[in-house]
């Protein structure tokens, strides 16, 4: 990932000369002052104004303003924090780096899941946090995030983060599913690019500088000289540093010179901070008693070079360690000549002598820089500082790698069709299925089966790969193979007298060259107090055996002995921190050196030891006169070992003398020396903000290129982001790393390794345990393409049963499939006990596809393999992928007979486990074919062995399975009781293990039971809640959205007040779920019954408010077809409602009838009409319901429905009845009477001609006084009451006609003739 600082400034400006350029938060900033300046003549110019002295001159610059008078510090800070706000904004885009484009399709998919974060930001609060920055909000729409910062070091850290490409890498981690890790070409081909406003990050770096008042800056040029004429205080030089404190004055504050040591009152005017948090870090907590040297000068663009330089003057060495020569002699550099330093080591080419040549002597530019790859070190030393120590080493990431892809399956059966480490939840997207089938990093078949005719011995093993390293091996160069010369400590008294005792380790001592026997002597851990003399028992007796060596020495005039000697005694004393002492010896050694140059190792500890004591004891005269040299020394030798802790305080010196000056070469191969040296002490935390500032500075200061880092160091932040446990740190410094196949350096399965074991921690409650996430996909197939290049053909098949297991872990069967059969390829070059597993592994996957098929042909081989061997268990577990297999084929017979060979092999070996697992697969087999007793009796055996068995994860997820399937049973011979214990036994022990898919399963089992099966509303409720609580720790917003909405109509039906609250509150969650999730049709469903909550809560004032939200839903995204449906059950809502019912004639007239004719849905507008006639028959609006009921029975014409038409003629009857026109009313029930056939159909439609005719008698009777006809309907409807068979029905008719005169009192004829209804009554109908 890619984080975009602003450009820094242009080059060739004075301050760039006296500061190097800052990796983080230098660029740019002497806009920063500028910006600032801007601010003070702001304020400047307001006080002016309001003191009244209108022609006061706005000062343009800080010498014109320090000439006019400067404002007080409160003024300047607020002239910051005012300028700019705490806050500061953090932008990313996602874009792909072939086109250089950005892909609105991920950038959509990022943004929805802010949305989705915003409601919980716990995740998010963390990784800022890591980040060390605090989040303000997220503004998802806008694609950033806002952030402040409180202290000092969280502005240092972040800016950090920010310049080595962390953020953008932790927020791809955050804000993207497995889905995109599984496509590893999409993830290859994606960056996320993060900007913030460079000037305004540092405008609050400086504000909390202002604020702590304790800080270090450098005299602002043309400013210091204005404030120290006619002035006493502290008296400054050009860009020199010092250390200033607020001491409560307002214009000035104390300041020390770091240069003189002086302290005086300086103006704050004349002072620019030093703008790099890590240089005021460093500053504070590594300040020495005295001040800077001018030994070390600055430099602009001068690399690091080494090769052959020519002098330009004659120089005669003034001491013996200087090398003499002449004009023009050409000079070999000894190691490297670091611009600035006052010295290097040469030697003449023509008089082949060795020493110190001062660096203005010589004319360098014959000589070659170090070179892209390298600028500040050697090729020699990048390798030890990259061997990360054993605990993080391959050694360690192999066994990791082992136990991933250990596997049971040879001696533990599997239940039909479960995998517990499996989720099949969602189809996965043919990019994903394209990129895991992808063989290009695999070897071909062809070169795998090469590999068949090598030997076993030439095969390489995961763990002969790397061998474990120790931390010398890290930090140190190997050395050749050498014995050592041993001596023994003899304290006999009249041995310590005779010279002949000590000559041979005078003669040992007293080479005048380097051997490697001497490196035990100067090393660090002082392992020549094991390795080189023995038979003390006390340190104190090796000092007296070596003061008595020493004396020896000197009587022999030993000169090499007595140096060597001296250089002991002083470490030893060191070690016992006798410093005065050491120093005595040191310098005693020191005296007598007079041709050191052959011992260069021994020349350099003599040198940075001493120096380290005088800096130790304040000795500034002496630590000054030896400085030049002892510098060279230290930093130009390279590949040379350290000899003391105590060096650390001398390079910690060097490095503050190197920013004081701006020596950029110098300081980052000091800081490189520190970092080595930090890290062979094994103190971690003290390390790292160095290695994170050489890493900043190797990237951007020295490097602009990228692709040619002089060092990569994130392999060692890797290592120890993952020891402070920073796990989204440590993960995104991993991911950044890129293999550079240096011998000795982390390799690719080195980095999968880091990140497998980082990306669990960071997901550590989203994992189940021995869970690969998705996220090491890509880095996983990049071990398996170097395992390839290297023929390591065990590793490489861990690696793709490890590949195989994480796609089956994330549902994608067709990858686990691919690198399945990969791994039995490789594994039959290894042996038949490796082909056997993989090859059932491999069964197993195509059973889990679906393709039983294939697996039964796998099967059937194995079994003949295991034909003549006592591998019963191994039998057993084939017969048992056998049996699933044939069950899939369809072959139940054959499967049950294989069932019960694995039972018998199960039993033969006692393995109650397997027995459990048989017994169950053969339960499912008879329940799958409607045996539900047997299933039960088999399932409930296994139980029981189950129940025996001591509980673990895996057996008790086991039995969730079994219990399910149990269940399942005895509800299908309904035994409700029975199987809602065995469903709730089964949650129980997932609840146990936290096994959060396996609750998920069961939940969804329960909702069912409870809802369709047994239905229970106040249980249904309760495992809903559950499974909300499960979405949410799946992070799976949808699932979380669609069962908040189940659980809503749950509450509802409850019909309590605080049922409804509940349901509301449920509602209105899902509601911004769908909204993050722009799910536009459950939105706007969800916005709807949101407001139909409100009207059962009689909150009336919102009703309308929900509804329009939920039609304006639809309508923004031209969705008219949900627009209709929704305006209909808004009104729906009013129309079925006790109050305001006449509010549904506008949801309907006004919205729903014209969208319909919009959409020519004659059917919804028909029902649409038939509404509101019913609607206005209820308000008692008879002309209103007369125009709608006969627009309703038009439509009913027009669409040719029957039923629907006689519907509508009814309701139009009715109307004409309300509005007393009873001829029409008449004439519209005939119409409805004629739309039936002639026939009677049925029991209801008797019953529906019996209360017609009834109506029809009473009207013509009442209303039209028309006896006779009244007569005839009231016979018809008693003709009909007869058919229907009625008797209470009949006599209430037979009453009726009772009451007319002469009407007759039955039908007359055949009772049958009866249900043929008089036509002429309906010819001609009501013309609509």
């Amino acid at each position: 990932m890619l984080d975009k600082p602003q450009q820094g400034v242009p080059a060739g400006e004075e301050c760039e000369s006296c500061c190097p350029h800052s990796p983080v938060l230098l660029p740019r900033w002497d806009r920063l002052q500028r910006t600032a300046a801007d601010r003070r003549g702001k304020w400047w110019w307001e006080k002016t104004m309001a003191s009244g002295k209108a022609g006061a001159l706005v000062p343009s610059d800080p010498t014109t303003e320090a000439a006019e008078g400067s404002p007080d510090t409160s003024s300047v800070l607020l002239a910051v924090e005012e300028g700019f706000p705490p806050e500061i904004s953090l932008f990313f885009s996602i874009e792909s780096r072939s086109s250089r484009c950005l892909n609105s399709q991920l950038q959509e998919a990022a943004r929805k899941k802010l949305w989705a974060l915003e409601s919980d930001d716990r995740d998010v609060c963390a990784l800022f946090k890591e980040l060390s920055a605090r989040l303000v909000c997220m503004q998802a729409q806008e694609d950033r995030f806002v952030l402040t910062f409180k202290t000092l070091e969280e502005v240092w850290k972040f800016s950090t983060y920010l310049t080595l490409g962390y953020v953008g890498s932790c927020l791809e981690q955050l804000l993207f599913d497995q889905e995109y890790w599984l496509n590893c070409a999409l993830m290859e081909d994606t960056e996320i690019r993060v900007t913030v406003d460079e000037d305004r990050l540092a405008t609050i770096y400086m504000g909390l500088l202002l604020q702590e008042g304790n800080f270090f800056s450098r005299a602002v040029p043309g400013v210091w000289q204005a404030e120290q004429e006619g002035e006493e205080g502290l008296k400054l030089c050009k860009n020199e540093l010092i250390h200033v404190k607020n001491v409560g004055e307002e214009s000035k504050w104390e300041g020390m010179s770091l240069l003189t040591g002086q302290r005086g009152p300086v103006t704050v005017t004349a002072l620019e901070p030093i703008p790099h948090p890590f240089y005021q870090w460093f500053l504070k907590n590594y300040a020495v008693s005295f001040g800077i040297s001018q030994e070390i000068s600055g430099t602009t663009s001068e690399p690091i070079v080494k090769g052959r330089c020519t002098a330009t003057e004659d120089h005669r060495g003034a001491a013996w360690d200087e090398l003499s020569f002449s004009k023009g002699d050409s000079i070999e550099v000894i190691g490297f000549l670091i611009p600035g330093l006052p010295w290097f080591v040469g030697k003449s080419r023509s008089s082949g002598n060795i020493g110190f040549v001062p660096t203005r002597y010589v004319n360098p530019e014959a000589c070659e820089p170090l070179g892209k790859g390298l600028v500040f070190l050697s090729e020699d030393e990048k390798a030890p500082l990259l061997r990360i120590p054993c605990n993080g080493g391959e050694q360690h990431f192999t066994t990791l790698f082992g136990d991933l892809a250990r596997t049971d399956i040879t001696s533990v059966y599997r239940l039909d069709g479960f995998e517990p480490k499996a989720m099949f939840l969602k189809a996965p997207s043919e990019a994903v299925l394209r990129g895991c089938k992808d063989t290009q990093l695999l070897q071909s078949w062809e070169e795998i089966n090469g590999l068949a005719t090598t030997s076993t011995s030439e095969l390489s093993s995961p763990g002969s790969e790397s061998a474990p390293a120790t931390l010398e091996d890290v930090l140190l160069e190997k050395l050749d193979d050498f014995d050592d010369p041993k001596f023994f400590i003899d304290l006999n008294a009249g041995h310590m007298e005779d010279a002949d005792v000590f000559d041979p380790i005078l003669t040992f001592l007293n080479q005048d060259s380097y051997v490697p026997s001497f490196q035990s002597l100067y090393d660090l851990s002082f392992s020549f107090l094991n390795s080189t003399f023995y038979g003390f028992s006390e340190e104190d007796e090796l000092v007296l055996y070596l003061e008595t060596s020493r004396n020896w020495a000197k009587r022999t005039h030993s000169v090499w002995a007595h140096v060597r000697l001296c250089f002991l005694l002083g470490k030893l004393c060191i070690k016992k921190v006798k410093f005065s002492q050491a120093r005595v010896y040191f310098e005693e050694a020191m005296s007598i050196l007079d041709r050191g140059f052959g011992d260069l190792p021994l020349l350099a500890a003599l040198h940075v030891n001493l120096a380290s004591i005088y800096l130790k004891q304040n000795m500034k005269h002496k630590f000054s006169s030896l400085l030049g040299k002892m510098v060279t020394l230290l930093v130009c030798l390279p590949g040379r070992s350290f000899s003391s802790e105590n060096e650390l305080e001398v390079m910690m010196y060097v490095l503050k003398e190197a920013i004081a000056v701006g020596n950029g070469p110098l300081e980052v191969r000091v800081c490189f020396l520190i970092v080595k040296l930090f890290l062979q002490m094994g103190k971690n935390d003290e390390v790292l903000p160095f290695t994170e500032h050489l890493q900043c500075l190797t990237t951007t200061l020295l490097s602009p290129d990228t692709s040619s880092v002089p060092l990569d160091a994130t392999p060692i932040l890797s290592y120890l982001y993952d020891k402070k446990y920073l796990p989204n740190i440590a993960l995104a410094s991993a991911r950044l790393f890129v293999p550079s196949g240096l011998k000795g350096a982390p390799t690719p399965i080195w980095r999968a390794g880091v990140i497998l074991q980082n990306a669990s921690k960071l997901l550590g409650s989203q994992l189940e345990r021995s869970s690969i996430p998705a996220l090491a996909c890509f880095y996983l197939k990049q071990a398996l393409h170097f395992s390839c290049e290297s023929k390591a053909v065990p590793t490489q098949r861990t690696l793709c049963a490890i590949l195989s297991r994480m796609y089956l872990q994330h549902g994608v069967l067709d990858g686990a499939v691919c690198y399945a059969a990969t791994a039995v390829t490789l594994s039959r070059l290894m042996g038949e006990e490796e082909a056997f597993e993989s090859s059932l592994s491999l069964g197993w996957i195509y059973l889990l596809n679906s393709q039983p098929g294939r697996a039964a042909d796998i099967m059937w081989q194995l079994l003949c393999s295991l034909h003549g061997t006592d591998s019963v268990t191994q039998g057993g577990a084939v017969h048992n992928l056998l049996a699933i297999a044939l069950k899939g084929e369809g072959h139940v017979q054959k499967a049950a007979e294989n069932y019960l060979r694995a039972l018998h092999k199960a039993k033969e070996t006692g393995n109650k486990r397997n027995q459990a697992i048989a017994l169950a697969n053969m339960g499912q087999l008879s329940f799958s074919r409607g045996a539900s007793q047997l299933s039960e009796l088999y399932l409930l055996q296994s139980a029981q062995l189950y129940a025996e068995l001591q509980g673990s994860e895996d057996l008790e997820m086991e039995l969730v399975q079994v219990l399910l399937w149990l269940a399942q049973a005895m509800v299908n011979r309904q035994r409700m009781e029975d199987g809602k214990l065995c469903y709730e036994l089964a949650l129980g022990f997932a609840l146990k293990w936290h096994n959060v898919r396996s609750q998920l399963h069961i939940i969804e089992s329960l909702c069912h039971f409870y809802s369709k099966v047994s239905p229970d509303l106040q249980a249904c409720i309760t495992y809903h809640e559950h499974w909300v609580s499960l979405a949410q720790q799946l992070q799976d917003r949808e699932m979380e959205g669609n069962v908040r909405q189940t659980l809503s109509q749950l509450y509802q039906a409850l019909g309590t007040s605080e049922a409804l609250r509940q349901s509301l509150d449920c509602t209105k969650q899902s509601l911004r779920i769908f909204i993050d999730l722009e799910e536009t049709v459950k939105a706007a469903e969800a916005w709807l019954q949101a407001g139909r909550l409100y009207y059962l809560m009689q909150e009336d004032e919102l009703v309308e408010m929900y509804f329009q939200a939920a039609i304006q839903t639809a309508l923004k995204w031209e969705n008219f077809s949900l627009a209709m449906d929704l305006y209909e059950k808004a009104g729906d809502t009013f129309f079925n409602g006790s109050r305001n019912r006449d509010r549904a004639v506008e949801f309907y007239r006004g919205g729903a009838v014209p969208l319909a004719r919009k959409l020519k849905s004659s059917k919804t507008e028909l029902r649409l009409f038939n509404k509101l006639a019913e609607l206005q028959i209820g308000l008692q609006g008879y002309e209103k319901a007369l125009e709608f009921a006969t627009l309703a029975a038009r439509l009913s014409i027009r669409v040719g429905d029957q039923l629907q038409e006689l519907v509508a003629f009814h309701r139009l009857a009715t109307v004409y009845y309300f509005l007393h026109m009873y001829e029409m009313a008449e004439d519209c029930y005939l119409k409805t009477l004629a739309l039936r056939p002639p026939l009677l159909q049925c029991s209801g439609e008797a019953l529906y001609y019996c209360k017609v005719y009834c109506h029809l008698g009473n009207l013509t009777l009442h209303k039209l006084k028309d006896e006779q006809d009244a007569a005839a309907y009231f016979l018809l409807a008693l003709a009909a009451a007869t058919e229907l068979g009625d008797q209470e029905l009949q006599d209430l008719i037979r009453a009726k006609l009772g009451d007319i005169p002469g009407a007759p009192q039955g039908p007359e004829g055949t009772p049958g003739c009866a249900t043929y209804r008089p036509r002429w009554l309906s010819e001609g109908g009501h013309v609509v």
